[in-house]
């Protein structure tokens, strides 16, 4: 029989080959801690206007899946080889749809997707397909930027303002760590307009997050800055570290200066891997219009 981690397996999708390593090994991060499995999922579109919308799904996969299945394949042959890694084609009237049926028939714990940067001015912040996700997907969503990997990883930050996020941004950064034998060195500022019982209180809660997440224990280290300037010193703390893990955070005077200008000053203007986490439990209404500020493009 099934185990629980094995009934509800981390999801990971891929549409580009060349992205199947990063992600697939992010995923088994999460995957490994709680004896899991990882499913790669590759959505094959079928949307409204096209003339395959009239084939089944059964049709369409048998007879028009070839890329789908070669990213497929790919993907599974370079994922990580000491956890249960599953593949599947799915039909879809958009990536976004297909994931969402996945997750649903599954159950998934989490999903694991790429967000590629790119400036310029854009109604969606990460991409029709990933903002979609953002704002519907009911499971523990982990959205990371393609093409930025450490070499090797020693620290993992995790800057902290209280909040729903903080659950599963500890999480992921547990299993990096983890798997790395490295340290997780959670961050919170006091400034004018945050006092020392809150940045405190909110170090506590990742401490706690933490240790509550499965997983052998890892290092962890605490850190309180006291400065006017609580953007620069987290500008400062970020480049001593190999990967950062945000989610989104209260409302109040923290929130403002974090997802204000810790995008502009850290998300794009480093080379570090970049992680941003969503809860599941936090799906739509104003926790999910923190995080599309989180990610905004300046």
């Amino acid at each position: 029989m099934a185990t629980a981690s094995e009934e509800r397996p981390v999801l990971v999708a891929i549409a580009n080959p060349e992205h199947a390593e990063q992600l697939a090994r992010t995923a088994g991060d999460l995957a490994r801690a709680t004896d899991g499995v990882v499913q790669i999922v590759s959505v094959v579109v079928k949307s409204h206007e096209s003339p395959f919308s009239v084939y089944t799904d059964d049709a369409i996969l048998e007879q028009y899946s070839g890329d789908a299945q070669e990213t497929l394949d790919r993907a599974t042959s370079v994922a990580p080889d000491d956890v249960t890694v599953t593949g599947e084609l799915v039909v879809g009237n958009s990536v976004s749809d297909g994931l969402l049926t996945a997750i649903e028939r599954t159950d998934a714990r989490a999903l694991v997707i790429g967000w590629e940067q790119r400036r310029g001015r854009t109604n969606a912040v990460l991409g029709t397909t990933v903002d979609r996700l953002l704002e519907r997907a009911p499971c523990d969503l982990y959205v990371e930027r393609i093409g930025s990997e450490a070499n090797g990883v020693d620290s993992v930050l995790l800057p902290v303002a209280g909040g729903p996020h903080v659950r599963p941004a500890a999480t992921i950064a547990k299993a990096i760590a983890a798997r790395n034998d490295a340290t997780v060195t959670i961050v919170s500022v006091i400034g004018a307009d945050v006092d020392s019982d809150v940045a405190q209180e909110s170090t506590v809660d990742a401490q706690l997050a933490l240790e509550e997440t499965p997983g052998p224990s890892v290092d962890v280290e605490v850190r309180l800055h006291d400065v006017d300037d609580i953007v620069g010193a987290l500008v400062d703390e970020a480049a001593t570290h190999d990967v950062l893990v945000f989610g989104a955070t209260r409302q109040g005077a923290l929130h403002r200066r974090l997802v204000g200008s810790i995008p502009r000053t850290v998300v794009h203007r480093t080379d570090r891997t970049v992680i941003l986490a969503r809860a599941g439990d936090a799906v739509g209404g104003p926790i999910y219009r923190q995080l599309r500020r989180l990610v905004k493009v300046p």
